[in-house]
């Protein structure tokens, strides 16, 4: 019995005047293919999914009724150029971090050349499907951000089949179109490029690891130094042509291991203790895993976007600023601790607060200021943080017994000034997770290489620049700022046009010179992604709507 889905296809044909019996005709070439594909469609034999259980063949097969079940990808005597054209790219699709078997490359490849209708028709539908399925992947990502990890609140692009397909239909030359799908961000296909180069670097052995030992440090002799130089070789940080061959850490490999370094986010001493040998003996298979994951996040994000904006790269633990393309501003940025990580969002930034108040957040007066009262009524006094009841008046903390206090029924209010702990200017971008950008008074901090120290805000180095970028736009300037400042009164600005605000987590991009960069996996969320693009499903049918 058929289901209620194969009736709505039936009735949407009978609909459109396109039954068996009204056929109009075909072009040349076209006709016993056309025939077979209505077949299958109306007969519920479709190799490429049930109507019962991916409602998105609606889309697909009512756009076959409309053209009169006229083939994209074939014809009565095989596949037409265009359908080659498909083949070739899905056959090359494991460049883009994807991986072939996805899109059914056997099933395909088993019925090219058969020149039997049916098997026209079948290959037909499964070129239409792996079309469609590569489609969305490269324009939205192949799992949803949702889905991997819930601080990941990112909107994808959406495009339906029908859309899909009749752009692949239209165009004279499918791989300029093909690539309109893709992020049109140059810094995504320098990924791609990168990644091929490391998987020849894979196929070739990779490179070898190198031996522990004492710290390494310029000037000094050691054993490992051929392996090293080796390496630095492979990795493109050290000239082959001027590669030295004794036996001391000589300047020249000092010079392509500081570079090394900083490629990875990491002080560049040239001293090669733990954290840098570490990074060095990463294996080639999970540079390229690393490689293939940011390919996906870089699918995840906007087009490339415009204007002026602020870019914000959690896993860089750095922010900058972008104006029509050319970084204007950069400047480092502490992230959420491992257990309070920052999220992964847009928004746009709508004013700035000039020495804010800081309304101490309910989970950290619970789990760290309460603590600290029942042994010292004065300790939030010293801070400068206040007590306020319900009603905004001010608490004398010497008059509550915080000894028997299970939850803190008070409001915590942190004055304005050098104890402050979001420092003298804060960057509001309203969001659901109440996480924005500001000062701090830990500036010693920024000198770390890992800064992963907040709950969750990001605060960031030289504030008072970062608002002249920002408020330079409406005719404030540093000296202005800093007057501001001086006067220890709370104002908040307004930005007369809003800004947006992308908040990343890119572990891996290349540079316009070509060289790769990483960084570490502060939250984990390289691996958490990785194994998602590994068993994980598409999106839910339901969005494709």
């Amino acid at each position: 019995m058929r289901s209620y889905a194969h009736f709505l296809l039936l009735a949407l044909t009978l609909v459109a005047g396109i039954t068996l019996a009204k056929l109009p005709a075909h072009a040349a070439g076209n006709e016993i293919v056309g025939k077979t594909i209505e077949s299958i469609i109306i007969n519920g034999e479709s190799n490429i999914g049930s109507l019962d259980d991916d409602d998105r063949l609606i889309q697909v097969f009512t756009y076959y009724s409309d053209r009169s079940f006229k083939p994209i990808w074939v014809r009565d005597n095989g596949m037409k150029t265009k359908g080659r054209m498909l083949l070739e790219f899905l056959g090359n699709i494991e460049n883009h971090g994807l991986r072939e078997f996805k899109y059914r490359l056997a099933d395909i490849r088993a019925l090219v050349g058969d020149p039997h209708p049916r098997a026209l028709a079948e290959l037909e539908m499964l070129l239409t499907s792996a079309f469609i399925d590569m489609a969305r992947d490269l324009t939205r990502g192949r799992v949803a951000p949702k889905d991997v990890t819930r601080d990941n609140n990112i909107k994808v692009r959406e495009l339906g089949a029908a859309y899909l397909l009749d752009g692949a239909e239209k165009a004279e030359d499918l791989l300029p179109y093909i690539q309109t799908l893709m992020p049109e961000d140059k810094r995504y296909h320098r990924l791609v490029a990168k990644l091929k180069e490391y998987r020849a670097i894979a196929a070739a052995g990779g490179w070898t690891a190198i031996p522990a030992g004492k710290a390494l440090k310029p000037g000094k002799p050691d054993v490992r130094l051929p392996v090293l130089r080796e390496f630095l070789t492979t990795t493109g940080d050290m000239d082959p042509e001027t590669r030295p061959v004794d036996d001391v850490y000589d300047d020249v490999t000092v010079a392509a291991v500081k570079k090394f370094q900083r490629r990875h986010g990491l002080t560049d001493d040239g001293v090669i203790g733990p954290t840098t040998l570490k990074q060095m003996n990463i294996p080639t298979t999970k540079r390229i895993r690393q490689l293939e994951v940011n390919l996906e996040r870089r699918r995840w994000l906007d087009r490339e976007p415009g204007g002026f904006y602020v870019f914000a790269n959690l896993a860089d633990q750095e922010l900058k600023v972008v104006d029509n393309g050319k970084t204007v501003h950069t400047a480092r940025i502490v992230v959420g601790k491992t257990y309070h990580k920052t999220p992964v969002f847009t928004e746009e930034m709508t004013y700035l607060v000039i020495n804010p108040y800081w309304n101490v957040p309910s989970s950290i007066a619970n789990r760290e200021y309460l603590p600290k009262l029942k042994k010292d009524a004065g300790y939030l006094q010293r801070q400068g943080i206040r007590v306020l009841n319900k009603s905004g008046k001010v608490v004398n903390p010497y008059s509550v017994n915080w000894a028997g206090m299970r939850r803190m029924p008070y409001r915590l209010r942190q004055d304005t000034g050098d104890k402050n702990a979001l420092g003298r200017i804060k960057f509001m971008f309203p969001n659901k997770y109440n996480v924005y950008i500001h000062d701090t008074p830990s500036k010693s901090l920024f000198k770390k290489d890992l800064r992963v120290f907040s709950h969750g805000c990001m605060r960031v180095q030289d504030p008072t620049r970062l608002a002249e970028v920002i408020l330079g736009r409406q005719n404030w300037n540093l000296n202005k700022i800093n007057n501001q400042i001086a006067s220890g009164k709370r104002r908040i600005v307004k930005l007369k046009q809003k800004v947006p605000v992308y908040v990343t987590y890119i572990t891996a991009w290349v540079n316009k010179d070509g060289s790769a960069n990483f960084r570490r996996d502060i939250y984990g969320r390289d691996e958490t992604l990785a194994e998602h693009l590994l068993t994980g499903g598409r999106f839910a049918e339901a969005d494709n709507h």
